[in-house]
């Protein structure tokens, strides 16, 4: 079996590879004079309206806050690196009794992140200083009673293949829609989101957060290889094909800017994009 698996494995790698090689040979660095190239302008300008909308994610605020409105489910799915987690932060500043709970990879984990949670947005709520004694069984009990004093919804990051523990937890805890339950994950499939498919079976139910426009990916990188004093003869000529290659993923190109800090994608005062990006599609970041 090994002596199978290891052509399948070289062969999926190299197949990795030539499809992270014809990425970059088929987007054209533009040359400097080009006037192709100066697709921007100064990133000191007022961002327009459309810039702020889609980076503050208006829209899918708006979506979020009708749902916690009407007191409903919703499912907020996109890639890795789209901004799900910063739409949930965002959302959960303004909005009233939202519980927010960054990671849950275990039942009792998962009830304490909640607890920390309601006693921030009702201190008289109080986390057990015996916690260490309590069974999971008591700490559902705990939250449980605590969610029935407020109209509090459950705002839940991170959520990838829960155990069928956490998803009965989940399940009970909105309690027939008591407390809706907000969730992200990189997908709407039932690899991601387990059991709890069955609380966003509408369509209105289901957010998806995706890529910016490469308009609004341009402008954003430019302001952000500002803001963090990227600088390069060649940066200009780049920030293009960066952006390209993203395909308008926000934390792709944070992260792409950020390894062109790095002295081994430097030469000169250039940066080495087409190294860069074989990298990052490596995961050599």
């Amino acid at each position: 079996m090994e002596r199978l698996m290891t052509p399948v494995i070289m062969q999926g790698f190299f197949f990795c590879l030539c499809f992270a090689i014809w990425k970059v040979t088929s987007v054209r660095l533009p040359k400097e004079g080009d006037s192709a190239a100066m697709l921007f302008s100064s990133a000191q300008r007022e961002p327009t309206s459309e810039y702020v909308s889609c980076v503050e994610r208006e829209e899918e605020l708006g979506r979020l806050r009708n749902q916690a409105k009407i007191r409903k489910p919703m499912l907020v799915f996109g890639p890795e690196g789209v901004g799900k987690s910063r739409l949930l932060r965002a959302f959960v500043e303004n909005q009233p009794f939202a519980l927010y709970v960054a990671q849950m990879r275990a039942p009792r984990e998962f009830l304490l992140g909640l607890l920390h949670a309601l006693h921030s947005e009702d201190p008289e709520i109080e986390v057990p200083k015996n916690g260490g004694t309590l069974t999971t069984s008591s700490f559902k009990g705990i939250v449980h009673r605590a969610l029935d004093t407020k109209p509090f919804l459950m705002v839940l990051d991170h959520l990838a293949a829960p155990s069928r523990v956490v998803t009965g937890m989940i399940k009970d805890l909105h309690y027939y829609g008591r407390t809706p339950v907000i969730f992200a994950s990189r997908s709407p499939h039932m690899e991601d989101i387990g059991a709890l498919r069955s609380l966003c079976a509408n369509k209105s139910e289901r957010l998806e957060v995706k890529n910016w426009p490469l308009s609004i990916a341009l402008e954003f990188a430019r302001r952000e290889a500002e803001k963090i004093q990227l600088c390069a003869s060649n940066l200009e000529t780049i920030l293009p094909a960066l952006v390209e290659w993203s395909d308008g993923n926000p934390g792709a190109i944070l992260q792409m800017l950020k390894m062109a800090h790095l002295p081994q994608y430097r030469a000169n005062d250039q940066i080495k994009a087409h190294v860069l990006y074989l990298d990052y599609r490596m995961g050599r970041h």
